[in-house]
């Protein structure tokens, strides 16, 4: 069996934005790496929000669970994609790490007013993510194809 290269996703909170990218990611890529998130202080829970949000794209993140990031430091990991300001400056560098990406999404968890509007900004910050993630998975996949 072929190890994929482990790709962690990091966030403060590991309960929105870097749960919505590992999965977005995991499906795009899934095949070639295997993917995580975890923060830096988990919340202990993903985000009702983000849960809604996520399943209204047909991806079931609700068995998701927060993890801290050191859950992760006996790993080799491949790749560390940070998605909030406070866990890059928080971020370790882990055994075998080789990349280190910087992506940066507005936190829809600090969005206020309505419920709607609320939910709108989880709808933007995933349609967000899911441009860059998807993108980041066409790359890696056109790496690894023998064409490319």
């Amino acid at each position: 069996m072929v190890l994929r290269p482990l790709v962690l996703v990091l966030c403060t909170g590991n309960s929105c934005r870097s749960q919505m990218a590992e999965a977005i990611l995991q499906k795009a890529a899934g095949d070639l790496l295997e993917v995580h998130s975890a923060g830096s202080k988990p919340a202990g829970y993903v985000h009702p929000m983000a849960i809604k949000a996520m399943a209204e794209i047909g991806i079931d993140i609700s068995s998701h669970r927060s993890k801290h990031l050191n859950q992760f430091l006996g790993r080799k990991v491949e790749t560390v994609t940070t998605v909030c300001a406070r866990a890059d400056a928080a971020c370790p560098v882990f055994p075998g790490q080789v990349n280190r990406h910087h992506w940066p999404f507005e936190d829809p968890a600090t969005a206020t007013g309505t419920e709607t509007e609320r939910m709108e900004a989880f709808r933007r910050v995933r349609d967000d993510i899911r441009r860059v993630f998807e993108a980041y998975a066409a790359g890696r996949r056109d790496q690894t194809s023998p064409h490319g």
